[in-house]
């Protein structure tokens, strides 16, 4: 794989890099969020190894505007900050995944190579079609009877979800697990407030909820809908 490392510290940037090295990994190294986001942009990697507090641009904002253009390459952000708000953010912003500092290098490279297992193949489905609504995977795109709808990265994760299970229930730790990457139940309201704000937005000029609750259950996208 060829792997962006945008990391700030010298001797943790050295020390991921000479073991990805021997791995057989290519390794661009970078050290500012601004020369990240610019490496990025400028050339095809097959994942992005990014710290979140990067000099001149914060690794976060690096990756909102990745994913602002869009830009699906993935992304394993590296951090100290390990509290489950942080986490959270990260993959609100857009990660793909979360390792926290100190990490075993072991654990780090089965990760890489788990994100990239992730990436879509050519004969994988890049458009998926439910009733009234379509969505485009290479695109990033989601419209309703023709109209534009436009989500945000962990709403767009959800329908996904909910339209690859078509006619299938939809369970609350399902979403953390494949949406957020979450193994365990954080204790927070993330998976309800995020579907509360995909429905808003599905259901904008139009009188029908395309998302049912099965109370005690989960949820399921209406194939009529």
């Amino acid at each position: 794989m060829h792997i962006l490392l945008a990391e700030d510290d010298t001797e943790t940037a050295r020390f991921i890099a000479q073991g990805l090295t021997a791995l057989g990994h290519q390794v661009t190294h970078v050290a500012t969020g601004p020369l990240a986001l610019q490496a990025a942009s400028d050339a095809t990697f097959d994942a992005v190894i990014l710290d979140r507090m990067l000099p001149g641009l914060d690794g976060l904002e690096v990756l909102r505007r990745l994913r602002a253009v869009p830009n699906r390459v993935p992304v394993l952000v590296l951090t100290a900050l390990g509290g489950i708000a942080d986490r959270v953010d990260g993959l609100d912003a857009g990660a793909d995944d979360y390792l926290v500092k100190p990490f075993a290098f072991v654990e780090l490279a089965a990760r890489l190579n788990a994100l990239a297992r992730r990436v879509p193949g050519p004969e994988q489905t890049t458009r998926i079609e439910i009733g009234e609504i379509a969505l485009d995977l290479l695109r990033r795109e989601v419209t309703r009877c023709g109209k534009p709808v436009h989500l945000q990265p962990r709403e767009f994760a959800l329908l996904e979800q909910l339209m690859r299970q078509a006619g299938r229930v939809v369970t609350r730790t399902m979403f953390l697990e494949n949406v957020w990457g979450f193994h365990f139940d954080p204790q927070t309201n993330i998976v309800e407030s995020h579907l509360s704000r995909l429905r808003t937005k599905l259901r904008e000029g139009f009188s029908d909820d395309p998302i049912e609750t099965i109370r005690g259950s989960g949820y399921r996208i209406r194939t009529d809908a």
